[in-house]
């Protein structure tokens, strides 16, 4: 009796541990969150925040933007790279596009690096692509004192949130969704008092569809210096809204 209890422990065990792998064999590859190819075209709103009033306030300005994906290459550490061309128009879609900033993407098995129009290296994705999965993100930043720009993203731990739900954005409710939270800081907490000396708000997030890519991206940083009461946020407050409209 006790063999027989001992052989149905073990094809249990056989089983669960059967589950278990086809499960993580179920998970998308980072190649499949964000499938670049030459040819590739992405149309978002975009919605950016900048400062104004003479660095009283911030205000939001909206544009159209169409990422182009251009040549593959292979970059210096033998990883397969694309550049993508950002172009923006106004909101009608009446001006001619105009050219704004060149990106990169390098893919490896595990990770895809991303490195913006000011030179700045993130690692955007990350496998396992599943709920918890978690990264340095911004290790590439190199800000060694409070008195760099990007001071403020010297330690993003990236984690992969809401897998395979659906999330909606101006082109519709899309499926397979994986969210990214890169950042959600503030100092101090809660609301926004300008009376304080100094305060800080930093949050970012993208969102990937399989077998589309970039869906959503929300990026908000400033800082709220006061002194003797004449207050005013920092030169690197800004923001950027991402999101898609079409893609083909």
């Amino acid at each position: 009796m006790k063999q027989f209890i001992f052989f149905c422990i073990l094809i249990i065990t056989f089983l669960i541990a059967g589950c278990s792998s086809k499960e993580t064999l179920n998970f998308p590859s980072v190649h499949e969150l964000n499938p670049l190819a030459s040819g590739k075209v992405f149309i978002y709103r975009l919605d950016s925040t900048v400062v104004t009033n003479f660095s009283k306030s911030l205000t939001v300005k909206s544009y159209i933007a169409k990422d182009s994906v251009a040549e593959q290459f292979i970059d210096a550490s033998g990883r397969n790279s694309f550049k993508i061309y950002r172009y923006i128009t106004d909101t009608l879609q009446t001006k001619p596009w105009v050219y704004t900033a060149t990106f990169f993407a390098s893919f490896n098995n595990n990770t895809i690096e991303f490195i913006d129009n000011n030179n700045i290296r993130i690692v955007t994705i990350a496998a396992p692509v599943t709920n918890g999965t978690q990264w340095f993100g911004t290790k590439y930043i190199n800000a060694p004192s409070t008195a760099s720009d990007y001071f403020f993203m010297n330690d993003w731990h990236f984690e992969i949130q809401n897998a395979n739900e659906s999330f909606t954005v101006k082109k519709g409710n899309i499926p397979n969704t994986y969210t990214i939270l890169q950042a959600d800081e503030e100092d101090p907490p809660g609301p926004f008092n300008p009376a304080l000396s100094r305060s800080s708000k930093a949050y970012s997030v993208e969102v990937y569809a399989k077998n589309i890519g970039l869906i959503y991206k929300e990026f908000l940083h400033w800082e709220w210096q006061n002194p003797n009461n004449d207050g005013s946020y920092t030169a690197n407050s800004y923001g950027i809204k991402l999101n898609l409209i079409d893609y083909r």
